[in-house]
């Protein structure tokens, strides 16, 4: 009898074991999506062109450099526009470009290029651009600058405000 009994409690495992139930399956897919953005950020150094210039015993020109940093997306396409000052008597009056110390004015011009030929503005009239591609990395961009003259000038502390505008 207990051959019988072990058969019988072994035969209902069996049977579970290699019965009709098997696993079915069901497929699909579904997409996975990005959009990433052209993106462009500016900064920029103060262009000093000094703190003590004594207009008896400077040489003019008067030259100066300063920096702006560009970082625009890879591949990114861009170009980088300043515009004349608050001072110059409109945004694109790059010729009267000037700073400003009260009522008196202190004319200077920028430039794309060290010898200071071509006027950095914003392709209007007779001023230039700069045209660039983005790496992903913040590049550095030069600015120069020059005061043609300081005859005449009346004492004081000058500034201007240029606006800097990266198109992309």
């Amino acid at each position: 009898m207990r051959n019988f009994k072990f058969l019988l409690l072994l035969a209902p495992v069996a049977l579970l074991a290699s019965g009709p139930s098997q696993a079915t399956t069901a497929g699909n897919t579904f997409q996975v999506t990005a959009t990433v953005t052209s993106a462009c950020t500016v900064s920029g150094t103060t262009l000093n062109f000094g703190s003590a210039i004594n207009p008896l015993s400077t040489v003019t020109p008067l030259d100066a450099t300063s920096s702006l940093s560009v970082q625009c997306t890879n591949t990114t396409p861009y170009t980088v526009a300043l515009n004349a000052g608050a001072n110059a008597g409109g945004a694109s009056v790059f010729s009267a470009r000037a700073m400003k110390s009260g009522s008196n004015s202190l004319g200077y011009q920028l430039y794309l290029d060290s010898g200071r030929a071509t006027v950095w503005g914003d392709a209007t009239n007779t001023s230039s651009t700069l045209a660039g591609t983005g790496t992903g990395n913040a590049q550095s961009l030069t600015i120069y600058g020059r005061i043609p003259s300081l005859a005449n000038v009346v004492p004081g502390s000058y500034s201007d405000t240029v606006t800097v505008t990266v198109s992309y």
